[in-house]
């Protein structure tokens, strides 16, 4: 079987020499035409310039970022150009503010003087930005009051809050930006994180700042105590008189030996004041629905202590003879 022959094509050393040579022509050209280039005025271009917003930093705060560059055209040497718009050892152009709180801006046309000459040799051509813009706040300190947030307790079944919530210190002092400090109106909402509360509260919160204030507001104070009293409120019931007022001799109940029953929820400290009064169901004509000729029954007396006092029934039906 005759063998197959490889193919051995290859590039000859002389012409591998001739390649090289031709590659570092064209390479020596290329570098010298662009070194030739660089040297050259009056080219243009855009860069955004590095600038820095410079302002007294113990009496005002950034709300939120300032700018840090502004886009502008500039001509001149090709090497000026190059390491401005690659940012090689550019120095940032620097803009004082002396009062910043009072104008949440600056227009670019008052900075074209000195621009220009901070970017000299190169030649400022244009700003293509109309202003720069900034938040920049003056930093005060204002005390708030502590205001318990309902939303991170629960009371266990039956239990109430008595009095007022008391803070230990009673108000807080916070620093930071004057914009931030009055959205807050005066107030400083606390946590408790405590659920099914059953018995009365004293406890020492570790403050910290919302995080939405986006880590711009200090608290003066570390700790805050919170207290307040608790009592239950008992569930009982009762069986009331019924007592009838205005009812003309023609009218009476459907139901005459109808039971009447309250349930009610009492305050603990209450509950042998209780046991004092004696309750009635007070039906009164006058006060009757005349469309379905029904009448509501009234519990009396009402005392303060009483809760979610409920009447069993609560309307009850008239006969006319």
């Amino acid at each position: 079987m005759p063998e197959n022959k490889k193919s051995t094509k290859r590039i000859s050393p002389k012409k591998l020499s001739n390649l090289k040579v031709v590659v570092l022509c064209i390479a020596a050209a290329t570098t010298f035409w662009i070194l030739n280039a660089l040297n050259k005025d009056d080219y243009n271009t855009i860069v955004d310039f590095p600038v820095e917003i410079i302002y007294d930093q113990t009496q005002f705060v950034a709300v939120s970022s300032v700018p840090k560059t502004l886009e502008i055209e500039i001509s001149g040497n090709g090497w000026d150009l190059l390491r401005k718009y690659f940012n090689f050892n550019n120095t940032a152009y620097p803009i004082e503010l002396s009062n910043p709180p009072s104008k949440n801006y600056i227009l670019t046309n008052d900075l074209k003087r000195s621009l220009g000459e901070f970017l000299s040799p190169t030649q400022l051509v244009s700003v293509l930005q109309d202003s720069l813009k900034f938040n920049i706040n003056e930093i005060k300190s204002i005390k708030v009051t502590p205001v318990l947030d309902s939303t991170s307790f629960s009371m266990a079944k039956n239990f109430r809050i008595i009095d007022q919530i008391t803070f230990n210190p009673a108000t807080i002092t916070l620093i930071g930006p004057s914009s931030i400090l009055d959205s807050l109106k005066g107030n400083f909402i606390i946590s408790l994180d405590e659920n099914r509360i059953n018995k009365s509260i004293t406890k020492v919160i570790t403050l910290k700042a919302p995080e939405e204030l986006g880590g711009l507001v200090e608290i003066e104070q570390e700790k805050i105590s919170v207290k307040f009293e608790v009592i239950e409120f008992l569930e009982g019931n009762k069986r009331l008189k019924i007592k009838k007022l205005n009812f003309p001799n023609t009218v009476s109940l459907v139901d005459e030996d109808v039971a009447i029953k309250i349930s009610y929820l009492v305050d603990e400290r209450k509950s042998s004041e209780l046991k004092e009064l004696e309750f009635e169901a007070i039906l009164d004509y006058s006060k009757r629905n005349r469309e379905d000729s029904t009448i509501t029954v009234q519990v009396k007396p009402m005392p303060v202590f009483l809760e979610q006092v409920v009447a069993e029934p609560a309307i009850l039906k008239l006969k006319y003879e």
